[in-house]
């Protein structure tokens, strides 16, 4: 049985050589016990040399060593080509299953990016706009004083539909879409925003559902951008690949104690335990690694995938929507997830937040100065996180995106520092080759 985590790093094709000090660098690696060769070398398409990505991968390398990473792989994509790939670790805590760069993996709440993406085409496809009403499409969401809830709206959380009133199955679409639109608003329209973190996934499916005649999430996602884009990445995969993925591992770290989110998270009665508690089942990390979960369309928290496919499709958001040749979005549509709709204090995660059609944005003081860097320094980045750590966003003022893949979760929604590490050392590295 392997007792030492195999390391690997690539990418595409190498527009230059590598400068010698790089070289010098891949030869120290193969001669390191606990890591693989580097198969090759990599260097931006804009001439940014390895050496100035180097703590990447050292910081990468310190996921494993420091931060107790099991399985991980980072892609970074500029320009529409992959620019850095980095796979390491294990699928298993046994040690015997080598994660590498094909391998997938749960990424939970990164799923709504895709989602909202597709829902978003779809308007887009249709000449829907955003200030349409949800009810316009979806006449039975009308009820409850809902008539009024645009399509903006609920794409950016501010819906009051988090949890539901009613005990519904979370298998069962038909009647989570139902009670769903039975259901009256938690708050008043207008008031504020609070994260849906298990019902998006419903609302975003079913709206697309009315917009296309019937067409599925799990159906739009893999013919309009999966297939079409060769994205091992999936919302609901198909029954004869659902062993392939690397099973997901819960945390083994205790979440910061005082901490406001998982001190309400912990009271059954609050809106924000209620919001991840419904609709009803697949609660355990356990639960999510079965076949019936795997295979299943679930929009807010069950698409499975590789990192370097996560980061190609938001390789396309940062490209203004067109990839390989082909355009995906109008630059209207990519307005819409770049423009912030709303932001304040969250009724669910109770932080300051801040979303636009679908994604989460780095909330900003009233000087527009970010409050934080999950998706890099760029006022224009947008993305999505996972629990546990994974995280994929797209930088339209860089060309850059990214996307973080792991099977060891840690405490929390939002990124952590396996992931934001990597985020700052690659801007640092871009920085320090622009000014050479």
């Amino acid at each position: 049985m392997p007792n030492a985590e195999p390391w690997a790093g690539e990418v595409g094709d190498m527009p230059h050589p590598p400068p010698s000090a790089a070289r010098k660098a891949v030869i120290s690696l193969k001669r390191e016990r606990k890591v693989s060769p580097l198969r090759r070398v990599f260097v931006s398409r804009r001439g940014v040399p390895i050496a100035n990505l180097e703590n990447l991968t050292a910081l990468f390398r310190e996921n494993f060593t420091h931060y107790g990473e099991l399985g991980a792989s980072v892609s970074v994509w500029q320009d529409g080509h992959e620019i850095v790939s980095l796979a390491g670790g294990f699928k298993d805590r046994q040690h015997d299953q080598p994660w590498t760069a094909e391998t997938m993996v749960l990424f939970w709440s990164a799923t709504k990016g895709l989602a909202a993406a597709s829902l978003l085409h779809a308007c887009q496809e249709h000449g829907i706009e955003l200030t349409t009403p949800v009810a316009g499409v979806w006449p039975e969401f009308a009820q409850a004083g809902k008539e009024r809830v645009t399509i903006a709206q609920m794409l950016s959380h501010q819906a009051g539909l988090a949890a539901m009133a009613t005990t519904v199955e979370v298998m069962d679409h038909d009647a989570v879409a139902a009670a769903l639109a039975a259901q009256a608003p938690a708050w008043p329209l207008g008031e504020g925003h609070g994260y849906h973190p298990r019902t998006f996934g419903f609302l975003v499916d079913e709206t697309l559902r009315r917009i296309t005649g019937g067409r599925t999430l799990r159906e739009y996602w893999r013919t309009e951008f999966a297939g079409p884009l060769e994205l091992d990445v999936w919302i609901g995969l198909p029954p004869e690949r659902v062993k392939e993925p690397s099973s997901i591992f819960p945390t083994k770290v205790s979440p910061p104690k005082g901490d406001a989110f998982y001190t309400t998270f912990l009271t059954p009665s609050s809106l924000t335990a209620r919001a991840f508690a419904s609709p009803r089942g697949l609660h355990s990390v356990a639960a999510m690694n079965g076949p019936e979960a795997r295979s299943a369309s679930f929009g807010a928290f069950g698409g499975v995938g590789t990192a370097r496919g996560l980061a190609k499709f938001y390789a396309l958001l940062a490209r203004g929507g067109e990839l390989e040749g082909r355009r995906w979005f109008e630059p209207q549509t990519i307005d819409w997830m770049t423009t912030t709709l709303t932001q304040g204090p969250d009724r669910v995660l109770l932080l300051e937040t801040a979303f636009s059609a679908g994604f989460m944005r780095d909330p900003v003081d009233a000087n527009g100065r970010k409050l934080r860097t999950n998706f890099g320094p760029s006022p224009l980045a947008f993305g999505h996180p996972g629990a546990g750590g994974s995280h994929a966003f797209a930088d339209p003022e860089h060309g850059i995106s990214f996307a973080y893949v792991m099977n060891q979760m840690d405490p929390g929604v939002l990124p952590g520092p396996k992931s934001l590490r990597l985020v700052e050392a690659l801007y640092a590295g871009l920085s320090a080759g622009t000014d050479r």
